[in-house]
């Protein structure tokens, strides 16, 4: 397979393979950027897409990949809101940066097993 967006394994098609309520964002901050309006920023740009429950920001002490520093769960309320939000956030720049949005397990969230 030569198509280089299948062969990352971020295509659109793979993000959309195991839906649930909560979404992960990567890459929209580098590590040590998560301030203090983070959070809230990011919780009220998400619910444009439905009811968030929970927004919760993961920082990785010292991880290797950049792009996996920082990890942000939303979790909505409804799996349509979970749908819209991956389909309309992955890809798109957010300062200087390219967001990645995918599903996140919900069990694992509700343990906050939040590591790659």
């Amino acid at each position: 397979d030569t198509d280089p967006a299948r062969q990352s394994g971020d295509s659109i098609v793979d993000a959309m393979k195991n839906p649930s309520k909560v979404v992960l964002l990567r890459n929209m901050v580098g590590p040590g950027e998560v301030d203090e309006d983070l959070q809230p920023e990011t919780a009220e740009e998400c619910s444009r897409y439905g009811d968030v429950v929970k927004c919760l920001i993961y920082e990785i002490p010292n991880s290797p990949d950049p792009e996996e520093a920082v990890r942000i769960f939303v979790q909505f309320t409804r799996m349509e809101a979970a749908i819209k939000a991956v389909v309309d956030l992955n890809g798109r720049f957010f300062g200087g940066r390219t967001v990645k949005a995918g599903f996140f397990d919900e069990d694992r969230f509700d343990c906050l097993d939040l590591a790659p």
